[in-house]
């Protein structure tokens, strides 16, 4: 599997991308770009779950910087075309994080190439997601950021 580069671009979260400010998704920036369609999940991997995810989002094509800003439905055609699931917490689409006061969390992003759309429908949840990733997974690659109040 080919190495896919990851950037968010802050090492710790602005406050847009937080549940304390605008609750959007973060541009995500790639390099070594390989793949036709790419699918993204945000997770925290030391809520209780393991790997808590609070976005996921696939068949986006091919595009070497994902804009920020992703509405809150199913399948989005603006600011690219797109389809999001369930995230852990019950919501459709990207929901920044919100630490209790005096924790830190650690979001990992993590980016998959992939060969062609995925057999999902929008909306499903990541166990869904993953399932039909398998077998089409041509690239990998990841980042993280920090939040803290």
């Amino acid at each position: 599997m080919e190495k896919l580069m990851v950037t968010l671009g802050f090492i710790e979260f602005p406050p847009t991308h937080t549940g304390d400010g605008g609750n959007a998704s973060p541009p995500i920036r790639l390099a070594n770009l390989k793949s036709p369609y790419l699918a993204v999940f945000a997770l925290n991997p030391f809520e209780p779950g393991c790997s808590f995810c609070s976005w996921v989002a696939w068949d986006i094509p091919a595009i070497h910087q994902i804009p920020a800003g992703f509405p809150t439905q199913a399948e989005i055609t603006t600011p690219i075309q797109a389809k999001q699931g369930l995230n852990d917490y019950g919501d459709i689409g990207y929901r920044g994080p919100a630490p209790p006061a005096g924790e830190t969390y650690r979001i990992l992003f993590k980016v998959y190439g992939l060969d062609a759309p995925l057999d999902c429908p929008p909306g499903a949840n990541k166990h869904a997601v993953i399932d039909a990733m398998r077998g089409h997974v041509l690239q990998y690659g990841q980042t993280e950021a920090l939040v803290q109040r």
